[in-house]
């Protein structure tokens, strides 16, 4: 197994993989200590895409995890022969594609009730391959965003150790989605819209980030920025 990601998402999971006797083939990531509990070799790749020969000759079973990877996946890796390239991610989809950070804000200020996290496959497009799993959970009425962020990222971690074995196994199979599920993408221009929630009742908890300030750096940039200079009439 390869791993892509970075933080103790990526940490527990290659710990947890390893622990559980599968083999850790390669783990890409900015920290080599992110290798270390499964004493797997290590690849610090500013762009993943341009290891794919890398990862081809590493990989024994051919699985690759994304795990909180901020890096989109393509060409040549998405076509590499014998790679099988599997996504947790914190949302569900496809309501809440796009970057964590930003769909957690969203997912409070549009009044979503649940949230939670989504294992599938990785295509060509950004969190648009079929669903193989997913952990949902509601969202309260009070619930802050460092409150569902955290949540989410529990959730990431219980829905890897889910489907890992049956993964391993081949024995997975995608999860119909229904055709109604609303599919929404939050990426960084979601955030140019932000100051227009200045006065939504839900603006205070939705923009609470809590110790996610530090890791939520474009959030807490668009928190900062001066409203936008009104329109002359």
């Amino acid at each position: 197994m390869i791993f892509v990601g970075e933080g103790a998402l990526l940490r527990r999971a290659v710990t947890h993989a390893a622990g559980h006797g599968h083999r850790v083939d390669l783990v890409c990531s900015a920290d080599p200590l992110d290798a270390a509990a499964a004493d797997a070799p290590h690849l610090v790749a500013a762009d993943v895409n341009a290891h794919a020969d890398t990862l081809s000759r590493a990989g024994t079973d051919g699985i690759v995890w994304s795990l909180n990877n901020r890096q989109i996946f393509r060409e040549p890796l998405l076509r590499a022969e014998g790679l099988r390239i599997v996504n947790i991610h914190n949302g569900l989809l496809p309501r809440h594609r796009g970057l964590p950070s930003v769909a957690v804000l969203f997912a409070l200020l549009n009044g979503d009730t649940e949230y939670g996290a989504t294992a599938h496959e990785v295509d060509a497009g950004i969190d648009t391959g079929p669903v193989l799993a997913e952990r949902r959970f509601p969202i309260g009425p009070e619930d802050r965003y460092h409150q569902v962020m955290l949540r989410g990222i529990r959730a990431c971690q219980a829905l890897f150790e889910q489907i890992l074995p049956v993964v391993a196994a081949g024995t997975d199979h995608p999860e119909p989605v229904a055709a109604a599920e609303p599919s929404a993408y939050y990426g960084l221009r979601a955030l140019d819209r932000l100051h227009t929630y200045r006065d939504h009742p839900a603006y205070p908890r939705a923009t609470d980030l809590g110790p996610f300030a530090a890791h939520a750096p474009e959030v807490t940039r668009a928190l900062l920025r001066p409203p936008a200079p009104a329109s002359p009439s």
